[in-house]
């Protein structure tokens, strides 16, 4: 579909309005989805961030620098 001139382009033989209306919505909701979608992240990282800070503050710097984790043999009856 070719148009004669740019005023006829935005006036799409009078739908113009309501595509274009639907043009810059979808862009707005897009817009505010992306910050907000960055936003949480931000809350996020920073939740655990402080997160792993209050645990390694209740542990003690001794206790970070030794391995944490324990592990011990499970006997499995193949009854």
């Amino acid at each position: 579909m070719a148009f004669d001139s740019f005023g006829a382009f935005l006036s799409m033989a009078g739908h113009g309005p309501y595509v274009w209306a639907c043009y810059i919505t979808f862009f707005v909701v897009l817009v505010q989805l992306m910050v907000w979608s960055y936003r949480r992240r931000t809350a996020a990282m920073e939740s655990c961030r402080r997160g792993f800070e209050l645990q390694e503050g209740e542990k003690g710097p001794a206790a970070s620098s030794g391995a944490s984790a324990s592990f011990s043999r499970v006997t499995v009856s193949q009854d």
